[in-house]
């Protein structure tokens, strides 16, 4: 038996298709949160960070997204205050779903 097919029996065997992707799918609707309401206060402390921010800004966020609050560290590529998001990558966040700012 040469290495190839010896190597073949050691390969993960998914008896029932599609169910490992199911069971992610339900894990992750499962997870879901309700998204926080801010207080006056953290608002106005996101505006300000907000303010400071510029194209090619290195920034550490937190912000919700489909049921999940995530955050990311990147560079902003993009920012449109007057539609209300920022760009880090091809990733566009809303002013409203960021949680917390951090400028690197």
């Amino acid at each position: 038996m040469n290495n190839k097919e010896r190597a073949k029996q050691f390969l993960p065997f998914d008896a029932m298709k599609g169910l490992t992707e199911a069971l992610k799918i339900r894990e992750e609707k499962r997870t879901r949160v309700e998204k926080r309401e801010l207080d006056e206060e953290m608002k106005a402390e996101i505006g300000r960070s907000l303010a400071r921010l510029c194209r090619g800004c290195e920034v550490r966020l937190t912000f919700f997204s489909r049921g999940h609050y995530l955050t990311v560290d990147g560079t902003v590529t993009d920012l449109d205050a007057v539609y209300g998001y920022l760009k880090l990558g091809e990733e566009r966040i809303y002013f409203d779903d960021i949680y917390s700012v951090k400028l690197l």
